[in-house]
């Protein structure tokens, strides 16, 4: 299918505009960088929202209603490097109104300055923190959903490793938003997608580089899920993969894994899609339909 002409144009745009990429510049102005490319997005309004300390994570809770509801623990994209509690507020609004769950959304710390597993180390706080507070959270700990994009992605299947090994089987759900699942550049989705979509293959080596180092952690099965020789037991999993993106391949893969593991898994993928897009919704109409079959999910899962 043809690249979406919206994100064709978007693409355009950013081209012609010129300036460095967010991987041209050290962390804290890519940090910057993105921040202000995710200014302009639209943040729905929520029935509440409090910022909070999960035993020492920040983390921001967004809830739907006063009723007890299911939750979505979710972990943002941005390479481990970037991003924090603003630049995700869109999707964590919209996920919120779209489910009508509650959300708790965890700012773990970046690398490098932080690097793995200090990321995976918080992510798996905040979940443990949510099942320790459902009552004062106002939710139903066995309806406990973990999700994520891109890195956050990573984060969220990792972070669904962590807890079987550790005999937490307080994950109902996983759901992955084109993830990153393995140390890995020479796909055929990485060579057809190095670059021209946004994110590129060089860009995902810097943020490896950032998170991960050179000391092989890149191969840890909990940086890359895939290489996890036993899928089995996970939680039940939904995986959107994008056509115009170099992690295709290996969100697909892994979907096919978790299957082939007896792992109830959901895979699709958006075609004319690039990285990124479910953060589009006001803009682009496959990421509004990407927010609504992933709310759709998600009820199966949890309901109501």
């Amino acid at each position: 299918m043809p690249l979406d002409p919206v994100a064709e144009a978007m693409l355009k745009q950013m081209a012609e505009a010129g300036g460095p990429a967010i991987t041209d510049v050290p962390p804290t102005e890519a940090r910057a960088m993105y921040k202000a490319m995710q200014s302009t997005a639209v943040t729905e309004q929520v029935h509440s929202q409090e910022d909070r300390s999960a035993n020492g994570v920040p983390v921001r809770v967004y809830s739907a209603s006063d009723e007890v509801t299911p939750c979505i623990v979710y972990l943002h994209g941005g390479g481990w490097v970037i991003g924090d509690l603003d630049t995700h507020d869109t999707i964590c609004t919209q996920l919120t109104n779209a489910t009508g769950y509650t959300v708790v959304s965890v700012d773990y710390r970046l690398a490098p300055e932080d690097p793995f597993p200090a990321p995976l180390d918080d992510s798996y706080t905040g979940l443990c923190w949510v099942q320790e507070n459902a009552a004062m959270l106002n939710i139903d700990p066995s309806k406990i959903a973990v999700a994520g994009d891109s890195a956050g992605g990573n984060l969220a299947a990792a972070v669904c490793l962590k807890a079987r090994a550790e005999d937490n089987t307080g994950i109902a759900f996983q759901l992955l938003l084109y993830p990153v699942i393995d140390f890995n550049f020479d796909t055929q989705s990485y060579i057809d997608n190095a670059e021209g979509y946004l994110l590129t293959r060089e860009g995902m080596r810097w943020f490896w580089d950032h998170y991960i180092g050179h000391d092989n952690s890149g191969s840890h099965p909990m940086a890359s899920p895939i290489r996890e020789k036993d899928l089995s037991g996970l939680p039940p999993a939904c995986i959107l993969t994008a056509e115009f993106d170099p992690l295709r391949d290996e969100g697909e893969v892994y979907a096919a894994a978790l299957e082939a593991a007896g792992v109830p898994t959901v895979m699709k993928r958006y075609d004319g899609m690039i990285h990124g897009f479910f953060g589009m919704t006001d803009t682009i109409e496959g990421a509004r339909q990407a927010l609504t079959f992933s709310a759709d999910e998600l009820r199966k899962a949890l309901g109501h």
